[in-house]
């Protein structure tokens, strides 16, 4: 890809690779018989809502807005799942929605009756947590006994409440099919006696089978083996596998400054406005072309453009000198970067592209002074 030809700053997704994704997560649809649905939080890029749908089968969404737009723009009603519903949006949110999952007994009763008077059918579920993660990062660990995500077994009692015809947990990130299978585990030993009332289970998200190093045939055989067992619809909802690897954060310098032997290139983007998960995770972006630091070759801090102190990453080095103008890429910046996105500051929100397969590259959206006064009053 030749970045120099991109305007920056710019996201930029790559429809090959997406595609080569949306193969392979189709592929383990079809062989463990399960339902692989879009989560919007991980990837909300709805211009390929189309191409997308014809490969999974369905979206879920955590809010009305994100219903509708998989109403407006995939054509199908969301599997939505919220930690407490507005009370004003909910007659919305059923209309947007196939299956609607609750957090809470209590959120449960104070809606069921509306749901079940609905003229359309619409499932109910609930979360429940199996209080088993793998995920050291507590900030993306739904899973810990006081959790307030999910209910806990001991919550339940022998039976779950007339009406609730699925359960749904979501405790895995980027994780592997190993962690799914000892989690299932947990899950069923706290809440199998409750598979005769249901129809359907939900795994929920951070199922990373598109990662090269992802064991795809354990985990159909895992989701194979889970059905035979139990007569259950399986509904898995990944978010970064979707559009893992698919696309690029292209950036320029700005300036370089230098003071006490530390220099620190500033660009046209913001970890914190941009790319968020860096600084919350957090973790340390690819750069094309970068490396750890290494001793006599040229080393810089990366700075975003925002006015927070702590908007950068540690060094990095390069082949040869950075100079202002250069294009920084930053790899991997689709999935869960810009539905985090945000205009602090009022830093330039980047552009959102399409590098199409046949090698064109599409502008779909810029962002002007209108799109950040429009979220202020």
């Amino acid at each position: 890809m030749n970045y120099q030809a991109i305007p920056s700053p710019s996201f930029v997704l790559e429809m090959a690779r997406l595609r080569k994704n949306l193969e392979l997560i189709r592929s383990v649809r079809e062989q463990a018989g399960v339902d692989i649905i879009l989560a919007l939080k991980g990837f909300s890029m709805w211009r390929v809502f189309p191409i997308v749908g014809q490969y999974l089968s369905g979206a879920t969404a955590s809010s009305l807005d994100e219903a509708r737009l998989i109403y407006d723009e995939m054509g199908v009603r969301a599997y939505t799942y919220s930690p407490a519903y507005l009370p004003e949006d909910f007659a919305d949110i059923m209309r947007y929605s196939s299956h609607i999952t609750f957090n809470s007994l209590n959120q449960f009763h104070r809606y069921h009756e509306q749901v079940q008077n609905y003229p359309e059918p619409i499932s109910m579920g609930l979360r429940v947590n199996p209080e088993y993660s793998e995920v050291e990062t507590d900030l993306y660990n739904p899973a810990s006994p006081v959790s307030r995500l999910g209910e806990t077994a001991p919550n339940l009692g022998d039976r779950l409440p007339e009406g609730i015809e699925g359960l749904h947990f979501h405790t895995l990130c980027e994780s592997s099919s190993y962690t799914l299978e000892k989690t299932l585990q947990a899950f069923e030993k706290r809440f199998a006696k409750y598979f005769p009332q249901l129809k359907w289970v939900n795994f929920g998200g951070g199922h990373l089978m598109t990662r090269k190093d992802y064991d795809v045939d354990h985990l159909v055989k895992l989701l194979q083996d889970f059905r035979q067992r139990h007569t259950l619809q399986v509904i898995l909802e990944p978010g970064s596998a979707i559009a893992w690897e698919t696309g690029v954060l292209v950036a320029t310098v700005l300036d370089i400054i230098e003071n006490h032997g530390v220099k620190t290139a500033i660009l046209d983007v913001s970890f914190t406005a941009h790319m968020p998960d860096t600084l919350e995770m957090p973790y340390r972006p690819r750069i094309v072309g970068a490396t750890d630091p290494v001793d006599g070759k040229p080393t810089y801090r990366i700075g975003g453009v925002s006015c927070l102190a702590g908007d950068y990453m540690e060094a990095y080095s390069f082949e040869k000198p950075l100079e202002i103008g250069d294009r920084m890429v930053f790899e991997d910046m689709i999935h869960y970067t810009m539905v985090k996105t945000t205009t602090f500051n009022g830093v330039k929100h980047p552009n959102i592209c399409i590098l199409q397969e046949d090698g064109e590259l599409e502008i779909v959206k810029t962002f002007d002074h209108q799109d950040f006064k429009n979220r202020l009053s």
